[in-house]
């Protein structure tokens, strides 16, 4: 009994998570998400499931119940004002509770996450499925053949029909035993994840949370697949300075704007801590493009293509759209890094636009 419940609850689940992956682009969306890491329950409103429950009967009967009103009866007969009913039939939503690791999982099925070249001494894990068990139902290319042969010889010793003369066992439907696995954890290369936004003046509030929701969700993606990865994260106007994860989520500032102090911190960054060597480093910027000279823009470039470039493994720029920005930017690149195969852009002018940024910059083998 218990393991029939268990697979219709993994069955409820993937139907659950089906649903989720019908509105992933909806999901991808909802800023109170920010802040929540890993194993924190998540309430999710799904359409058109019913929990699963228990009928009794033919409910064609009227029900038990005091006075004189009889089957058929409307359950308000009073003078009040109510106003015409509704022609339309309803929509079924349920709340299902779901972790942020189950939502990640369901954006990797969809995005997939880039192919890292193993670097170095490994310390980063990626996950592995490894068989360390036996049930009683599966595929049956995972019959487990010895199992099976021993659950049909205990039930046939049982019911005392084993004839040690003439030694033949024949399992049936439920002597079948099929082999198991858990998800392990295999070790990889190691990486870092560099986050630089600008904050300046021209990036109002619209603009901060949509760069905010697609940082949060490559951040969950990569913490899901890559225990123990590092992360770092820069904010910057005319200076740029180096914060932790929940400053780089909720800071507010203004200011003009120099995307050049970003990237010559990160360099340091990454020559003071990460030796190219040993690291796969990714890299990626979120602006609305508004930077405070072309020769700024152009040094950036120059920053990336002779001293950073050549050394990561991904360099991600997602551009904003703003009202107050000029957005130019994302043309720089394209004229001077158009050729770098380890550069991809992407905009974002709304929420919408997030799911697609993501597949864009998570497209297998980058």
């Amino acid at each position: 009994m218990f393991l029939k419940i268990n697979k219709d609850h993994q069955r409820f689940r993937q139907i659950v998570k089906g649903k989720i992956r019908d509105d992933l682009r909806k999901f991808l969306t909802r800023g109170e998400l920010i802040g929540k890491e890993g194993k924190h329950l998540i309430s999710i409103p799904v359409r058109g499931i019913d929990l699963p429950h228990f009928r009794y009967g033919d409910n064609n009967d009227g029900g038990v119940g005091a006075g004189d009103a009889q089957v058929g009866d409307p359950v308000d007969s009073g003078d009040g004002d109510a106003g015409p009913g509704g022609t339309q039939p309803g929509s079924h939503i349920m709340e299902v509770e779901v972790t942020l690791d189950e939502l990640a999982d369901i954006l990797g099925e969809e995005l997939k996450l880039p192919r890292i070249k193993p670097k170095g001494q490994h310390t980063i894990t990626a996950e592995k499925d490894r068989y360390s068990g036996i049930r009683t139902s599966g595929p049956e290319s995972l019959r487990h053949f010895k199992r099976t042969f021993r659950a049909a010889l205990r039930r046939q010793l049982i019911a005392g029909t084993y004839d040690p003369k003439n030694p033949i066992i024949v399992p049936v439907r439920s002597d079948r035993r099929y082999r198991s696995w858990k998800t392990v954890l295999k070790p990889q290369s190691n990486a870092v994840i560099l986050y630089m936004m600008d904050v300046s003046g021209s990036m109002g509030d619209e603009q901060k949370e949509l760069v905010r929701l697609e940082a949060f969700w490559i951040d969950a993606w990569l913490r899901r697949n890559y225990e123990g990865i590092e992360s770092r994260y820069i904010v910057h106007d005319v200076r740029a300075a180096e914060v932790n994860r929940q400053t780089f989520f909720t800071i507010r500032e203004d200011g003009g704007t120099k995307i050049s102090s970003a990237f010559k911190l990160a360099k340091s960054v990454i020559d003071t801590h990460y030796n190219p060597a040993e690291w796969n480093v990714y890299m990626f910027h979120f602006s609305d493009g508004d930077n405070s000279s072309e020769s700024d823009s152009r040094e950036c470039c120059r920053l990336l293509k002779e001293t950073m470039l050549p050394q990561i493994n991904l360099f991600g720029y997602c551009q904003v759209a703003s009202a107050y920005g000029s957005g130019n930017f994302i043309n720089v690149i394209h004229e001077h890094l158009d050729s770098e195969e380890n550069v991809i852009t992407s905009r974002v002018n709304t929420k919408d636009d997030i799911y697609d940024s993501l597949k864009a910059f998570f497209t297998a083998g980058r």
